[in-house]
């Protein structure tokens, strides 16, 4: 079993957040693909990573499914269709192997 947590930015590059729609979209799509999703936007986490010598900052909102098997080109596909639509050069997809208890 894989958990796979997608880290969505709350603003787009010139600072405007995103609506509440667009997460709902991502929500509706990973619950009828996985059956359920579980979902952090209460209080957003924040992302920091250096890029060009200087340090830079997202607000973020976690979302995350259950998945038996990684389908690879799925992910990759549904990766670029979110950086699209959120305008980024890259959003974080990543799959953490679990053992279910």
């Amino acid at each position: 079993m894989h958990l796979v947590q997608i880290l969505l930015p709350l603003a787009d590059n010139a600072g405007r957040r995103f609506d509440r729609e667009a997460y709902g979209r991502v929500r509706s799509e990973l619950a009828g693909r996985f059956g359920g999703i579980t979902s952090f936007t209460r209080a957003p986490a924040e992302g920091v990573w250096k890029e060009g010598g200087q340090i830079t900052h997202d607000d973020i909102v976690v979302f995350e499914v259950m998945a038996r098997e990684i389908d690879h080109a799925w992910w990759e596909n549904y990766r670029a269709e979110l950086e699209r639509r959120f305008q980024q050069e890259t959003i974080v997809i990543r799959a953490i192997k679990v053992e279910m208890l």
